[in-house]
């Protein structure tokens, strides 16, 4: 069974129709989804996590609809997200945005009772979530004052934190240099070797291509290929859609 369906999901904004009869899947895998700006991708992933409510078609999640859900109820089920533009809690500490995350069960449909749980135990796994993402030596500084980088390792650590099944990346590689994009890259794999499903937008096709097991192709709104790397780099519709624009 695929750990997420996307099935024939359309979605529109008054007369725009950004998403016609999406429909893909993920299995135990990296998977990219990537596109022109504008192809939808972004909205594509407001629909999934429960942003939005589709116009038409459904989403699932370990084979039960997951469509009519709001945000909040998605992450209880165990898909989390991140953003393309970083949102984390600006005036927080890092320790406290990872707070934020772990206290997901016991807040009503806000993390802004944080504050609420801290323990040993949850201090503990701070701990372990620092050191996956490599945020140790920043756990204390307000993560407004973190570079671009070290914003969006902490946005991966917040999701983290609500011990997810499926994580989404908006755009995770933006705004990084090689170096952060290798170490990024090295990240998700070892998310990914401890059992977390992925899925993620990017527009660094070096990063994506050799990241993904299999990559979603979307150009106005519609699935235009889908495939392993190496088949989406020969791919003609994405060559003129998309790969040929660069």
């Amino acid at each position: 069974m695929s750990r997420l369906e996307i099935r024939s999901v359309s979605h529109w904004f008054g007369g725009l129709q950004a998403l016609k009869d999406v429909t893909f899947d993920t299995q135990d895998e990296i998977l990219g989804l990537i596109g022109p700006n504008g192809a939808g991708k972004t909205t594509m992933f407001n629909v999934i996590s429960g942003f939005l409510v589709p116009t038409r078609g459904e989403v699932h999640f370990d084979g039960k609809p997951i469509h009519h859900l709001r945000a909040d109820q998605t992450v209880r089920l165990g898909l989390a997200r991140t953003f393309q533009i970083v949102k984390p809690f600006a005036t927080l500490t890092v320790e406290e945005n990872i707070l934020a995350g772990l206290g997901m069960p016991y807040y009503p449909r806000s993390a802004a009772l944080y504050k609420l749980y801290r323990t040993p135990e949850s201090l503990k796994m701070v701990d372990e979530l620092l050191s996956t993402v490599h945020l140790n030596d920043y756990r204390y500084l307000p993560a407004a004052k973190l570079p671009i980088g070290l914003q969006r390792r902490l946005e991966i650590a917040r999701a983290l934190a609500t011990n997810p099944k499926v994580l989404l990346l908006d755009e995770p590689a933006a705004g990084l240099v090689s170096q952060e994009a290798e170490e990024l890259a090295l990240l998700i794999r070892n998310l990914h070797s401890q059992g977390v499903h992925i899925i993620l937008i990017e527009h660094n096709m070096r990063f994506a291509m050799n990241l993904c097991h299999r990559i979603v192709v979307l150009a106005q709104g519609e699935v235009i290929a889908v495939g392993t790397p190496a088949e989406i780099q020969n791919d003609e519709k994405v060559i003129n859609a998309y790969l040929g624009q660069e």
